[in-house]
């Protein structure tokens, strides 16, 4: 486990950062008065989640490889941070909707229908639910995961590793 101890500390950070962007969002409106600008919006997340994994790799980098990291290395420290916050992407999630936000599914589903990409409320709760959101979030989190571990290694890496 000891081994592991700066992709727990990061993996705890991303979820720390990503249940903050909800708060921030719910603070800024785009889950009630504002929520026709969410679907546009709530892109921005990938600005801090990508810089959350940039900060983990250097720090990884830096003091868990003497400032020395292959792609490989990279790679497989990005990936368990990846697993670790899929595993809790349902618990976020959950959170996220029972917490945080509890108004996002009622306010969504009711706007839906007023614009029209839902006929009825069944239709739309079908969409908007925690059950939903929950299996949504953590295949993003893997597939997204990975492809940002994926860039964000290859840039953070050293182009010569010392062994």
């Amino acid at each position: 486990m000891a081994r592991f101890k700066f992709e727990m500390k990061w993996a705890l950070i991303f979820i720390i950062m990503s249940l903050l962007w909800m708060v921030l969002e719910k603070l800024s409106g785009l889950h009630g008065k504002y929520i026709d600008y969410h679907l546009y919006l709530t892109n921005l997340y990938a600005i801090p989640a990508i810089a959350v994994f940039v900060f983990a790799l250097k720090d990884i980098r830096k003091n868990y490889y003497n400032g020395q990291m292959n792609f490989k290395q990279g790679f497989v420290s990005g990936m368990i941070i990846t697993v670790i916050v899929t595993i809790f992407a349902p618990l976020t999630q959950w959170i996220i909707s029972y917490i945080i936000s509890p108004e996002y599914f009622p306010n969504v589903i009711k706007r839906s229908v007023e614009l029209g990409y839902y006929k009825t409320t069944t239709e739309a709760t079908a969409n908007f639910n925690y059950k939903n959101y929950a299996v949504q979030s953590t295949i993003a989190s893997f597939m997204m995961g990975i492809i940002t571990t994926l860039v964000v290694a290859y840039f953070v890496r050293t182009k010569t590793v010392k062994n």
